[in-house]
């Protein structure tokens, strides 16, 4: 069975299909290109997306408010950028610490700067090739994951050398992935 690619979904459902603006220079299909910080109307939700470079150079969150509850967040969508334990792997552009380094950025100045309340959904949980040291858990907290999970807690320096030291194999199909997902 041949899963589909999220352009599929997005025409089944028929809604646009959207990524960062930052990934023009890699895929050779037309997208809804996203900005940082630019909101997206869907009903009585809105989402705010949040550009989180280092796990690939196209990486978004999305913060998300119910337009019916309140202003505040309601929960935050942090993708493959910040899982419950851990966080993204920064080597599949094949640029390591400098993904590192820009992950590290993003963690601090985008997602650690939210509420401590607030809740994250990850995009992957204990078993991905995604990352290393993740958790079963399906959901965490900003602030439970200040405290707890020890990428974050760590200098730049140090957050560098720890996430680019022992990167698990890259995932066999890698090549083939990337090239389906940028492809005309």
């Amino acid at each position: 069975m041949c899963t589909p690619t999220g352009r599929a979904l997005a025409a089944t459902a028929g809604a646009p299909y959207c990524m960062h603006e930052a990934a023009r220079a890699s895929v050779k299909f037309h997208f809804c290109a996203l900005r940082d910080g630019e909101e997206l109307d869907c009903g009585n939700v809105r989402a705010k997306v949040l550009h989180t470079p280092g796990h690939t150079l196209d990486s978004i969150c999305l913060l998300v408010k119910d337009m019916r509850r309140a202003d505040d967040p309601w929960f935050v969508i942090t993708g493959d950028t910040l899982f419950v334990g851990a966080v993204g792997r920064p080597d599949l552009a094949g640029r390591e610490a400098e993904m590192a380094g820009m992950l590290h950025d993003s963690l601090h100045s985008k997602l650690l700067a939210l509420p401590d309340p607030l809740e994250i959904f990850p995009g992957h949980q204990a078993g991905s090739a995604c990352g290393v040291g993740l958790s079963g858990k399906p959901s965490s907290t900003i602030g439970f994951e200040k405290r707890w999970n020890p990428s974050l807690t760590m200098e730049r320096a140090a957050f560098i050398a720890s996430v680019t030291q022992d990167i698990p194999p890259r995932p066999a199909q890698m090549d083939q992935i990337v090239a389906t997902n940028t492809a005309a």
